[in-house]
């Protein structure tokens, strides 16, 4: 019933390309030899800033953490004129209302995590309640994690109809399909993955949920972009791209705005399309921008911890 509200046929997922290993961490590593000149790395640090998911995930959660971080998100570097704001703010669902009304018009997107992160471990209907709870709330965008567990048995079928139903749940709130890709392990289910996801209705694949290690890195985000690609070239539909968890330097997320202008082009250099997930990436961003508008490397100490 699904398939035949798409406009695109669902491919066997078995046969989702396989990976060589050893070129996508070639081609990975090529993207951290371009040189950036000094005009290109501010807007870049800039572009960076406003692809942020400023998030918090703890169960210490309180509400008025979530307001701090929702200030922060408004007001990232006062001293520093015209910054722009980070995407989004990430917190649970119940936090979802709190952050909302902290961040008011601000143009700035409430996410919430759903569907018993991190783990997954939970049955669907538990999942499709959590998320309807988090967009009653009022989130902008849901991040759901898939059943790793399924998918590593190969029941594809089973990860597909989830994410879909998921979807549906949903309704106008843009779905983030969190892959937890350090427990995939191989750059060929990453792949398989990607594939299942997109098809499935998702408007963002995502790499790591931050809690599991290795989280994102260059060689599996390449491979996730060059999956979005193809699936481009298939359908013709765009697919968002958000890598997460252990992108902490400015310099890292300028080499990977680098590999995602050349994998995909210049319409996914915006926030729309590409996010980082990331939140102590903000402040060394920060940190370079104010030694390249001064000439002197500030301190940590002069900005707000998240």
């Amino acid at each position: 019933m699904i398939a035949e509200t798409l406009s695109f046929s669902i491919p066997d997922f078995r046969l989702s390309p396989r990976i060589d290993q050893i070129g996508v961490e070639e081609r990975a590593s090529r993207f951290t030899k371009r040189s950036i000149k000094t005009e290109s790395k501010i807007n870049g640090l800039k572009l960076a800033l406003n692809m942020i998911d400023l998030t918090t995930l703890e169960g210490k959660d309180t509400e008025g953490k979530v307001k701090q971080l929702c200030y922060k998100a408004q007001h990232l570097h006062d001293v520093y004129e015209n910054l722009p704001t980070v995407a989004a703010v990430c917190v649970y669902p119940s936090m979802v209302r709190i952050a909302k009304k902290a961040l008011g018009n601000s143009g700035v997107k409430v996410a919430s995590v759903a569907t018993a992160f991190p783990s997954g471990q939970a049955p669907k209907d538990v999942k499709i309640r959590d998320t309807k709870f988090a967009v009653n709330e009022g989130a902008d965008e849901v991040d759901m994690v898939i059943s790793r567990g399924k998918f590593l048995e190969g029941d594809y079928n089973f990860v597909f109809d989830e994410i879909a139903e998921i979807k549906e749940a949903c309704g106008t709130a843009r779905l983030k399909v969190i892959l937890e890709t350090g427990e995939l392990v191989t750059y060929d289910k990453v792949r398989r993955a990607s594939d299942i996801a997109m098809y499935a209705g998702a408007d963002f694949i995502k790499t790591s949920t931050g809690k599991i290690s290795p989280a994102a890195t260059m060689p599996v985000t390449l491979v996730m972009l060059e999956a979005i690609r193809d699936f481009y070239y298939k359908t013709g539909k765009m697919i968002a791209m958000k890598p997460a968890g252990g992108i902490s330097k400015a310099k890292l997320a300028l080499h990977y705005l680098v590999m995602l202008k050349e994998t995909l082009g210049e319409a996914w250099m915006n926030n729309e399309w590409f996010r980082f997930g990331a939140s102590s990436l903000a402040n060394d961003l920060l940190m370079q921008l104010m030694t390249q508008k001064t000439g002197v490397y500030q301190s940590a100490n002069y900005f707000s911890i998240d």
